[in-house]
């Protein structure tokens, strides 16, 4: 595992890019000890190297974030236990890398659902980020949910979207659309309680409602969930 690991970092130092680090802090990404590696560039690595989970495990040891990213883009969904998962969320200190697990592997394990309303109740800025960034990714990717899955978030999205942090009401915010853009009756369902949520006195709670609104009511969204559902 040690030569492995040393030719993975050897990889990711040869994709470093410092002149990529102002870019990534303008959208709010956390540049300490970053090397500055696009995205699909770490995807392009991580299709080379294959899902690999004790090498994911020593990739997110390093705590070099482009390293944790490419873990998240490695790690055996199978052999990713709620443990590991609670571990690594622990340690999250940037969107992207929040973002990037919840993506890459956590809704491909069987606990997304369960970490849900335990992750939107911890305190942690990142950690509260990651309950409702997986509400949106499961909203995209989990086919096989049923609506009252995603209606039942509604009271959890309520409860946090006076939550003023940047990275958890963009979470919240992101949840309430992706519910919304999921079909139909979700959309009608999300319009209505984003119309309730816009009446609270809270102004990010306003803002979060006002926003999802803009996109859940526009043709363009609206179109393209009839088109899905087969209706003119």
């Amino acid at each position: 595992m040690k030569e492995k690991l040393a030719q993975a970092l050897e990889k990711l130092h040869s994709l470093a890019d410092p002149s990529a680090l102002d870019g990534m802090a303008y959208f709010g990404v956390n540049t300490s000890g970053r090397l500055g590696i696009p995205v699909p560039k770490l995807r392009a690595l991580a299709k080379e190297t294959g899902r690999d989970h004790d090498l994911a495990l020593a990739l997110w040891n390093t705590a070099i974030p482009d390293a944790r990213i490419l873990a998240s883009l490695t790690a055996e969904p199978a052999r990713t236990t709620p443990a590991l998962m609670d571990a690594w969320t622990a340690d999250f200190d940037s969107w992207d890398i929040c973002d990037g697990c919840c993506n890459n592997l956590y809704i491909k394990t069987p606990f997304a659902w369960e970490k849900v309303p335990r992750w939107a109740a911890e305190e942690g800025e990142y950690i509260r980020r990651a309950g409702y960034v997986l509400i949106a990714c499961l909203a995209l990717h989990d086919k096989e949910a049923q609506d009252s899955a995603f209606t039942d978030t509604f009271p959890l999205i309520q409860t946090h979207a006076v939550d003023p942090r940047n990275f958890v009401r963009k979470a919240v915010n992101w949840a309430l659309r992706g519910i919304g853009k999921r079909n139909l009756a979700l959309n009608a369902a999300a319009v209505s309680f984003a119309r309730e949520l816009g009446n609270c006195e809270d102004t990010t709670a306003r803002w979060i409602a006002k926003d999802a609104l803009r996109e859940l009511t526009s043709e363009k969204v609206l179109a393209r969930l009839r088109q899905k559902a087969g209706k003119t």
